[in-house]
């Protein structure tokens, strides 16, 4: 822990910045029956009963000290995706930064092998010469 610490009480670096990386598996829901209307004195009243329209995976991106987020809707969380969040923070994100410092959980996705599954060596390594990453420790995200 104390090494994302230590990176949060660092000054902010726009060469070398420290992004904060997640997902979240999130499921799609609609209404089976439209909500009775608010009226004065009762707040609107909803049924539990809903109808599932499937799910989809939330890549969420963030700097903190620059105040800037960036939210990407996929439909899974592989290790190829992973990749190309990655690829995205390197290439589009940050092309001027010397290092981005990835602060994320330990899922087993969020590992420089995710890259060498996605892309040939010559990229993934370009990529990940870029990056350095930085994980949370267990039960701490």
């Amino acid at each position: 822990m104390e090494d994302v610490l230590d990176l949060y009480e660092e000054s902010y670096e726009e060469k070398r910045p420290t992004v904060c990386f997640d997902e979240m598996h999130y499921q799609l829901v609609a209404e089976k029956r439209i909500p009775l209307a608010l009226r004065p004195g009762r707040p609107e009243r909803y049924d539990y009963e809903y109808e599932r329209k499937g799910t989809l995976n939330l890549f969420v991106v963030f700097e903190p000290k620059r105040g800037w987020r960036h939210v990407e809707i996929t439909d899974r969380r592989t290790a190829v995706d992973f990749a190309f969040q990655m690829r995205q923070l390197v290439d589009e994100h940050y092309p001027e930064a010397e290092k981005i410092r990835v602060v994320m959980d330990n899922l087993n996705t969020h590992t420089p092998a995710s890259l060498y599954r996605a892309f040939e060596p010559a990229e993934a390594r370009r990529i990940l010469r870029r990056l350095e990453f930085h994980y949370t420790p267990n039960h701490a995200s």
